[in-house]
């Protein structure tokens, strides 16, 4: 029984490191949304954090406007972000987690 332990508590730090090491992954990998046919683009990370906001100069005198292509150029961006993040998460968790009955 403590031979199985063993193996399984290997299995799990295995399987911590490679989390550890998706997520640092996860970090280079760059998605845009955009909104307004380009005038917002939002680039976030695959961890889904914020790294470029670029917006054209034309919306600077339109706040209602700039803000709600923000939100929609954002919103997009983390939207692909998350599903890249899921995939790549249930791909290690998927292969690396050791069976343990009743989890």
């Amino acid at each position: 029984m403590f031979g199985d332990m063993q193996g399984m508590m290997a299995k799990l730090k295995e399987a911590q490191a490679k989390i550890e090491e998706t997520k640092i992954r996860l970090d280079t990998i760059m998605v845009d949304g955009e909104a307004g046919n380009g005038m917002v683009v939002a680039t976030v990370t695959a961890n889904r954090e914020i790294k470029n906001i670029a917006i054209d100069e034309e919306l600077l005198d339109d706040k209602e406007a700039l803000e709600d292509y923000l939100i929609i150029a954002l919103n997009k961006a983390i939207e692909k972000a998350n599903g890249i993040n899921e995939a790549e998460m249930a791909a290690v968790a998927k292969g690396g987690l050791p069976d343990i009955p009743g989890m």
